[in-house]
Order: C-alpha cells, then structure tokens, then sequence
C-alpha cells in the first residue's frame, strides 16, 4: 500500500508558503509562495493523471462515463466553496471587486490580470492558479482517457517543451508584464511533469538516474540565483534569472512528490506523519481560499486587534493565518465533507468493473482539492475534530 497520506503533508507545506508570502514577507511576495504554487501544481497534475490511469486500467473501462465522473467529482469537490467565495465577495464588494467577478465565475481569473497588468482586486489575484488548473483540465482528461496509451509519456514532454519554448519567447520577444506569468502556458509544464511522473511507473519503477542523482544540484543552483542580485531591469541577465527560476525547481518538486507518494521514512517520514500536519493539508483548499478574504476583514478590524496585521510581518502571519484555518475547517465540516461524500454515486468505473482493476490507492481529485489514501493508524486516540479533519478519505 502506498502512502499517499504524506502528499497531504506536501500541500500542508504548500499553502504555508503561500501564507508566509502574502502574510510575512516584504512586498507580499516572495519566492517561497512561487515555490508552494509550483508545488500544487506538479501535485495536481500527478494525482488526477494517476487517478484516471488507474480508471482506464479496469477490465470494463468506458471512457465516456469515466469523463462525465471525472466532471461531476471534480464540480463537487471545488465548485461549491469556490463559488461560495464569490458569492460574498459579490455581497459585501469586498475590495471594490464586483466588476471582475464574471472573470473569475468563468474560471479566467489569469486572463483577467494579465490583461490589467495589475493584481486589481487584490483579494481574487490568487484565484489565477485555480484558473489556470481548470484550464489545464479542460483538455487534460480527454487526453488521459482516450489517446494511446504507449503516446502519454510523449504529450507530457511535448507540453513540457511547449511551456519551455513560451518562457524563452518572452525574452526575445516580449515585454515585462504579468501575462508572462499568468497565460497558460506559463505553469503547463508544473502540471504535466506531474502527470509525467504518474505516467512513468508504466515502465519503470525508479526515477530516471540523471533526476534521482541530480535534483539536489538543481535545488542548490535555484536557491543560489534566488539571493543573487537579479540586475538591471530588462536585462538579458534579468530575464535569464527569471527563466532559470522558473525551470530548476520543476526536478526537485517533482522527486518530492514521488517521494511522499511511495513514502518517506526515518525522522522525515515522521515529521510528515504529524497529525496536525496532515490535518492542514486536508484543509488547504479552504486555507488557500479563503486566506487574502480574511485578510481583508483582519485589516478592517485593526482597531479591535491589539496587535499590528495592518502591515507584512509576523503579527499579521499568527493572527491573519490561525483566523484563516478557523473557517476552513467548519468549511470543512459543514459544507464540503458532506458533498463531497457524493461523489460515492459517481464512480469512475462501473460497479460490475471493479472486480477487474485493483487500484494501488484511494486517490485524489487534484492537488488542492483531492482526497489522499489509505489507512491512518490511531484515529482512536484523536480528538473527534482532528480525526474529522483527518480522515477525510472516508466517502
């Protein structure tokens, strides 16, 4: 059994990134928030590209049904909070946002800032990253389902150099702006090195050598460039940093993510194992959600918080953060568990098929919204809310 609950540890850390950088670090960006995102991307495209390899594995597979499942789970899981979101922030014009309210309904958020050139409303601007996974999975499932087998390793590195040769477009022939960021196929090759890797146990059970042995030099040159001086503006050593920032995290992330899917052990593993851990990550698409919204209400109440959330720092990233999870667990609890139980009337496979696939694992539906596997020994001796929280595979 394969134990994907550390894959929940992943998108724990992930979402922690996010919050340091638009709750801690000056500017309210930085380079850790870049790398969380990237990271629930390489997770999304892995877990959704495996759920459906192992759908088109069953003797009785049907692709047309698997795709309408596929639709309906995956309207299930995100839609309702993410909706729910719009919905106050269309009551209350948080931030003077209702203008752009129909971009974001339709899932266009990136285009929406892109085309702007500013992140206007502020408190949607991280909607673009759940724009740009919709996107990704208009085509993506048709493309699982139904193409060859044996030609799904080969898509994956084609959209992987198709997203390589945009990047090295902008340089010649762009300008700085925030659609190099935001079009789609800016993060395309986050996305399907993840489904690359649930395409490869196909043929082999290990990573390729040159990745295995590799990724560390990758992370350290990234993490080099990273607190170099970036240049002056517009500079081809400018944009040469912004491009090897954008490419060297993709192997390590990618090692990662097979690493937690198959297992870690020692002190790391245990680290990963740790319940509350576990427990923000199952929660994450909530955090993710609703954290620049709560933000946004923290700031506006600053008279009534005896400490500073007005300004980056470490005040605004214990209040602004702890006030975050708070609604994302009743979220949780009360609205998304119980319809996401649902999803139990659409399987992937027909009943009568099941028989004739054995799944390696429980799955999930993507990298912020899925549902990891297996079993999590010692639920007995948790608190009822944090085993709530945690055995969250139960449908």
């Amino acid at each position: 059994m394969r134990r994907d609950t550390q894959l929940d540890a992943l998108r724990a850390i992930a979402v922690t990134m996010v919050m340091y950088s638009h709750f801690f670090a000056a500017g309210g960006s930085s380079f850790w928030g870049h790398i969380g995102v990237r990271l629930f991307f390489v997770l999304s495209g892995f877990l959704i590209t495996r759920l459906l390899l192992e759908a088109r594995s069953a003797a009785e597979f049907e692709a047309g049904p698997a795709l309408k499942s596929f639709c309906i789970r995956r309207a299930l899981r995100i839609f309702p909070p993410y909706f729910a979101v719009l919905g106050f922030v269309w009551l209350v014009d948080l931030e003077q946002s209702r203008g752009s309210l129909i971009w974001h309904a339709l899932y266009l958020s990136n285009f929406w800032y892109a085309l702007r050139n500013e992140w206007t409303p502020w408190v949607l601007c991280h909607f673009w990253s759940l724009s740009m996974e919709e996107q990704f999975y208009i085509a993506w499932p048709l493309i699982v389902l139904l193409v060859p087998r044996r030609r799904l390793e080969s898509i994956c590195i084609g959209v992987i150099l198709l997203s390589l040769s945009y990047r090295f477009y902008w340089p010649i022939a762009g300008t700085p702006a925030l659609a190099r960021d935001l079009l789609p196929p800016a993060s395309m090759d986050a996305l399907a090195s993840g489904a690359l890797l649930a395409a490869w146990p196909s043929r082999s059970a290990a990573l390729p050598q040159w990745l295995r042995l590799g990724w560390p030099a990758f992370a350290a040159a990234f993490f080099v460039l990273q607190w170099l001086s970036p240049g002056p503006a517009y500079s081809v050593q400018e944009w040469g940093r912004w491009l090897l920032l954008q490419i060297l995290p993709l192997a390590p992330l990618v090692v990662v993510v097979a690493s937690c899917s198959s297992g870690i052990g020692g002190h790391i593993g245990r680290l990963l194992d740790l319940s509350p851990l576990l427990a923000l990550g199952r929660i994450s698409y909530g955090v993710y959600l609703y954290h620049p919204i709560v933000l946004s209400l923290a700031v506006t109440s600053q008279p009534w918080i005896p400490v500073n959330v007005s300004e980056q720092g470490p005040w605004r990233f214990l209040v602004a953060g702890a006030a975050t999870i708070i609604p994302a667990s009743v979220s949780w609890l009360v609205f998304e568990k119980p319809l996401n139980s649902l999803k139990r009337h659409f399987p992937y496979v027909a009943k009568g098929a099941r028989a004739g696939v054995q799944p390696r694992v429980n799955t999930s539906d993507g990298g912020w919204v899925g549902r990891t596997a297996g079993a999590y020994p010692g639920d007995g001796h948790k608190p009822p809310l944090m085993r709530d929280l945690h055995r969250t595979d139960r449908i």
